[in-house]
């Protein structure tokens, strides 16, 4: 009989990936969640891995072989951790479970950064398999050129999203901690998680433990003006460093927008790479946007460390499709484009808005923001939120039970026109009318959660 792993807080991002790795190794998986919504949920339910709505002492009758904590929701005083530890039972964080035992002896290469971790892991694991590699992957997101999130593979490489907030209750350290890679990854670094960072220093005190971990027989990968990143780096590495930018300047892989013979819409949907100064391959896809580039340009680095050539990585990312929920369409007509976007950050949601400013320069664009994340609903990035909206004509913000600072004062300064809203149903009604305007219309839609199911009950007002 298999051995049965519990899942504690199984709808989150790594949680319910390892569950799937953990399903696909054969065990007996099951776990439980207070807040479960797509696109984890539904991989889930394609893994046919039993989750509960709730914790209730009885799913863990029998006693599981291991259980597997996760962080979000899971502190002392919570009815399922008091219950684990007054029995004595099993535990183990899951990012100290995922090293252990998938991690330890593969070639790990670990994503991390404040923003793209997500959407630059789903390029990479999608270099590998458009490669005939199988490389094993946790992605904290729905990848589409995948059916699922997470994949144990055949070959000795293994791409992870490496995350900086704190591992469990009992372990504060970050979760990248229990990943030692031998290729990192670091595609930028601000202030976030305002909730266990007093301050960016902190942030990279984190940082340089995961670097202290790196052989020298690794790589480090990053942008070159990252002041943040350049800092931690001064501040010890033991590893070579690749450089990437979008200008000539850097001698090293790098894509060009200032070069003559770059061929580039101006939107990042074409663009040539270079490596050490020669052309070494190019990419047409169908995404927009700096960062983008940056990602795609992180990607391709950390495939050449792994032995696939820059011309190979650039001719994968050409049938790349993209992740869910990053700058994804979920509604079309001839007058409107309705996006799902995760933004949870400032400078997230600039960048988003920038990207479609960039592609449609005429267009009129509509931002919907909830600031939902522990950073944002405690307010640590006020000062940002009033010139993050630069790029759209109108933004809507929500402002749910969470937040408890003055968001319609941020609004009166905002660069562009804004209007709070605290009602769900109200905000939905704006939206609608917003839908009839005439002109060519880009609606985004930005939280890091389900946003009340916003989603889905304005798409139902829509004509289908």
């Amino acid at each position: 009989m298999s051995q049965h792993i519990y899942f504690l807080g199984i709808g989150g991002t790594l949680m319910g990936s390892l569950a799937q790795l953990a399903k696909s190794q054969g065990f007996k998986v099951s776990g439980s969640d207070s807040t479960l919504y797509p696109p984890m949920s539904d991989l889930l339910s394609d893994a046919k891995i039993q989750v509960f709505d709730h914790f209730d002492p009885r799913q863990l009758a029998p006693t599981p072989d291991q259980i597997i904590i996760g962080n979000a929701g899971q502190h002392r005083g919570n009815p399922a951790i008091e219950y684990i530890l007054d029995n004595g039972l099993n535990y183990v964080s899951g990012a100290e479970w995922l090293g252990t035992n998938v991690l330890r002896d593969r070639w790990v290469i670990a994503i991390s950064g404040t923003h793209g971790k997500t959407t630059t892991a789903s390029m990479l694991s999608w270099i590998f398999a458009a490669n005939n590699k199988d490389p094993g992957f946790l992605i904290g997101g729905s990848p589409n050129n995948f059916s699922r999130s997470a994949q144990i593979g055949s070959d000795p490489f293994f791409i992870v999203e490496a995350d900086e907030y704190d591992t469990s209750f009992f372990d504060r350290r970050s979760k990248f901690i229990h990943y030692r890679p031998k290729t990192l990854v670091i595609n930028n670094m601000e202030y976030d998680h305002a909730d266990i960072f007093p301050s960016i220093e902190a942030i990279q005190d984190q940082f340089h433990l995961l670097i202290r971990s790196i052989p020298g027989n690794g790589l480090i990968i990053t942008p070159e003006d990252d002041q943040n990143i350049q800092d931690l780096l001064e501040g010890g590495c033991w590893a070579p460093v690749q450089y990437i930018s979008t200008q000539q300047k850097t001698p090293r892989l790098q894509s060009v927008s200032s070069n003559p013979y770059w061929l580039s819409k101006g939107d990042g949907s074409e663009f040539e790479v270079y490596e050490k100064g020669k052309l070494a391959g190019e990419v047409q896809w169908s995404l927009i946007g700096e960062h983008n580039r940056l990602n795609a340009m992180s990607a391709i680095a950390a495939a050449n460390h792994a032995g696939i050539s820059a011309d190979k990585a650039c001719s994968a990312l050409c049938s790349f499709e993209g992740v869910k929920r990053r700058l994804e369409v979920i509604y079309r007509s001839d007058k409107i484009n309705i996006y799902d976007d995760f933004a949870h950050h400032p400078s997230a949601i600039q960048t988003t808005l920038d990207a479609i400013r960039s592609n449609s320069p005429s267009d009129r664009i509509i931002a919907v923001i909830e600031p939902r994340t522990h950073t944002m609903s405690l307010g640590a990035l006020q000062s940002d939120l009033v010139s993050c909206n630069r790029s759209a004509d109108q933004t809507y913000w929500f402002k749910g039970d969470n937040i408890k600072w003055d968001l319609e004062h941020i609004a009166q300064y905002t660069v562009t026109p804004s209007t709070v809203f605290a009602d769900l149903e109200q905000l939905i009604e704006q939206l609608h009318r917003e839908s009839d305007n005439s002109q060519q219309t880009h609606m985004v839609i930005m939280s890091n959660g389900a946003f009340g199911g916003i989603y889905e009950k304005l798409i139902d007002r829509l004509p289908k």
